[in-house]
């Protein structure tokens, strides 16, 4: 008992007690702490994986939208596939 009293007094000083704790608040206890830093830089990633998504699903409907303007066939196309319009002299069946 008498060696590890003899340790502590000789390499713990109140200065590095007390800077160590410091260090442990910060670190841990802290509003920006390592661990909800850690957290915060995964949940980045995963909304930079949705914003690449959806990003992907702006193009296709931006270049859908350029041929609907442009291309009268697949503005057809879209039309009678997703509400059913049909010229006046044809009958259309549905198939589901």
């Amino acid at each position: 008992m008498k060696n590890l009293l003899d340790w502590c007094r000789r390499y713990l000083s109140l200065t590095l007690l007390a800077s160590l704790l410091v260090g442990a608040v910060v670190l841990f206890f802290n509003e920006n702490s390592l661990l909800r830093t850690v957290g915060q830089e995964q949940r980045i990633d995963e909304l930079q994986v949705l914003i690449a998504e959806a990003q992907d699903t702006l193009d296709y409907y931006r270049q859908l939208n350029r041929s609907l303007d442009t291309d009268k066939e697949t503005l057809e196309r879209i039309v009678r596939e997703q509400y059913h319009m049909q010229r006046p002299d044809e009958d259309v069946y549905i198939f589901e």
